[in-house]
């Protein structure tokens, strides 16, 4: 059975090309993992006072990563960090119940660039080692895919076949993480 994972879209732009390499991963490895891209673009912004009693935008966020076996944060390269909208996104996690934490958990990213988010994700590790987040990441299989323009074609197939051989190692290991996070 597929492990049931939400995928965090960290960018809201409408022509994401993480979107895209989420949606690549939802096709190709859909015998092992049931990925379920989740969009933040409707998120309102954190803020402390209304973090009892959220907006339902917020609850049903939550609830979704709640139910997830597993979590994949898919995340943009915005000023050498991440997005302002994945950062929201996370403060919200970070309050109402834990939903992060101890959940196993990997990152992916993309860009047009050659270093493919390398700056993004090293931030978003540090934000994630948060006791309030605290999720189980993958170690040692960090995926900077740079000039993703270039490696996913009009029909959303990854064409370097260097990139998909090495994104089906990543999806390997995190399949054997996953069952050692879990038992």
């Amino acid at each position: 059975m597929a492990i049931k994972v939400t995928a965090i879209i960290g960018s809201v732009r409408k022509d994401s090309n993480n979107l895209k390499l989420v949606e690549y991963m939802k096709k190709r490895y859909a015998d092992k993992l049931d990925i379920e891209p989740l969009l933040i673009n409707e998120l309102p912004m954190y803020n402390p006072d209304i973090e009892e009693s959220p907006p339902q935008e917020v609850v049903d966020f939550r609830n979704k990563i709640k139910n997830a076996d597993a979590v994949l944060f898919a995340v943009a390269e915005y000023n050498f960090s991440i997005p302002g909208s994945l950062k929201n996104a996370i403060d919200w996690l970070s309050r109402g119940g834990f939903v992060l934490r101890d959940k196993p958990a990997f990152i992916v990213g993309s860009s047009m660039g050659v270093l493919g988010s390398v700056r993004a994700q090293i931030h978003l590790r540090e934000i994630l080692s948060n006791p309030s987040l605290s999720p189980f990441l993958l170690p040692n299989n960090e995926v900077y895919i740079g000039s993703i323009h270039e490696k996913l074609n009009a029909d959303n197939e990854m064409i370097d076949s260097g990139t998909r051989g090495f994104m089906d190692q990543v999806v390997d290991n995190f399949v054997s993480f996953y069952d050692r996070m879990t038992k």
